[in-house]
């Protein structure tokens, strides 16, 4: 049973990308769950929501040194891969919603 009573003895695998699978990574890692709990949430159309604590602040760090190193690598705009992108884009949302919890 987990925290809230319920029993999983179902599984469910299914195929990814090398890049499907870092994404996925990336963006666990930055949410603060665990790769089932964001899979579920997401597979169910339910809000991931961030709480921020020093394990999100870590890997919020972690992740924008790793796209900074990235972005200085790259000459051209055009060149930044989904993977990439898709980062940036879940760290600004994260930030943004930040910001608005502060005000």
């Amino acid at each position: 049973m987990d925290k809230q009573g319920r029993w999983r003895n179902k599984t469910v695998s299914f195929r990814m990308s090398k890049e499907e699978v870092i994404l996925l990574d990336n963006l666990v890692a930055l949410s603060g769950l665990t790769k089932q709990d964001y899979i579920i949430k997401r597979l169910l159309c339910k809000d991931v929501v961030v709480v921020g604590n020093t394990r999100i602040y870590k890997a919020l760090k972690n992740h924008i040194e790793q796209l900074c190193i990235e972005l200085q690598r790259l000459t051209n705009g055009n060149e930044i891969d989904d993977v990439t992108t898709s980062t940036i884009q879940f760290i600004s949302q994260i930030l943004k919603n930040m910001k608005e919890e502060n005000q």
